[in-house]
């Protein structure tokens, strides 16, 4: 590791703590910020006015160029919340709680999006703005786990416990994500099966794969600046309530 280190010139095990990694994460984050900006204007620009009418759903469709990747991150940052929460309980890192913490209103606000977009695209579609199919009952279950995650952490005064309270919780709810995926699969459901996958080629045009594509990216980097923003704060809010309790 530290042959590693020597030859790249960069240690990244400084950046571990997060008296260290407080500046990294506020150099990243402006170059995210408009990053983000760029594509998701583009993204939408392309699902708005260059991806071509679909044949079956009309006009109407274009909702998934906003609905289907915020339903990807919705996973995925539960996942990436676990897994920091996860290295919390073993490493007993501070920094992994604080990551795991500041990406749960990120991870909530897009199942929200995706739940509500869902339900625009499928009144239209089905007739009903909401159904209780395998599909959206898993991820409706995704809401709830990200407002117990953070609401747990704000009913434990001790910051110490709730972080391991949280993130037992998160781990346990992970179990829900590959449910929410398989759902459409394993259950008679009228969710539409994935467009996308890595396994064969999409069902669906070039121009479209591109919005949806740059709209992922551009989601992406737009979490990891709302996160590091988080990050941060939560590192000046602690570091400043541990300096109350040294002076008392």
């Amino acid at each position: 590791m530290k042959n590693m280190e020597m030859k790249s010139g960069f240690n990244w095990l400084k950046y571990a703590s997060p008296k260290t990694f407080y500046p990294l994460a506020g150099k990243i984050i402006p170059w995210c910020v408009v990053s983000a900006a760029v594509l998701i204007l583009y993204g939408l620009y392309i699902g708005l006015f260059v991806a071509p009418t679909d044949f079956q759903q009309g006009e109407g469709y274009r909702i998934i160029f906003v609905h289907v990747p915020a339903a990807w991150f919705s996973m995925f940052l539960y996942l990436l919340m676990a897994l920091y929460a996860g290295l919390g309980l073993v490493l007993n890192a501070r920094l992994s709680y604080m990551m795991a913490s500041a990406i749960a209103p990120t991870g909530a606000m897009f199942t929200l999006v995706a739940l509500v977009t869902g339900s625009l695209w499928g009144k239209p579609m089905w007739g009903a703005w909401w159904v209780w199919d395998a599909r959206l009952t898993s991820e409706l279950i995704l809401l709830f786990l990200y407002i117990g995650y953070f609401s747990l952490q704000a009913a434990i005064d001790d910051k110490n416990r709730a972080d391991k309270a949280s993130a037992v919780l998160a781990l346990v709810g992970a179990i829900n994500v590959p449910i929410i995926y398989f759902s459409v699969k394993w259950w008679n459901t009228l969710h539409q099966g994935a467009s996308v996958s890595l396994m064969k080629a999409p069902a669906m045009a070039a121009v479209m794969l591109k919005g949806m594509l740059v709209m992922a990216i551009g989601f992406w980097l737009y979490s990891i600046a709302v996160v590091l923003i988080r990050v941060r704060c939560e590192i000046l809010e602690r570091d400043s309530k541990a300096a109350m309790f040294r002076q008392d």
